[in-house]
């Protein structure tokens, strides 16, 4: 639960100075699509484990 509480104030801390609105949103959501990519790419790594896949 502590690292939970540590990533949510990075996130919030790295948008809470930004001034623009719109430069604001866009990184969130930057940030947003980059983790969901990241967890794509740990689900494929799984599943090719997962499966025997050669290397």
């Amino acid at each position: 639960m502590k690292l939970l509480l540590l990533i949510e104030k990075i996130y919030v801390d790295g948008f809470k100075n930004i001034g623009n609105v719109i430069i604001q949103n866009y990184f969130k959501a930057f940030a947003w699509l980059s983790f969901i990519l990241f967890v794509v790419v740990l689900y494929a790594f799984a599943y090719r484990v997962a499966t025997d896949f050669a290397f």
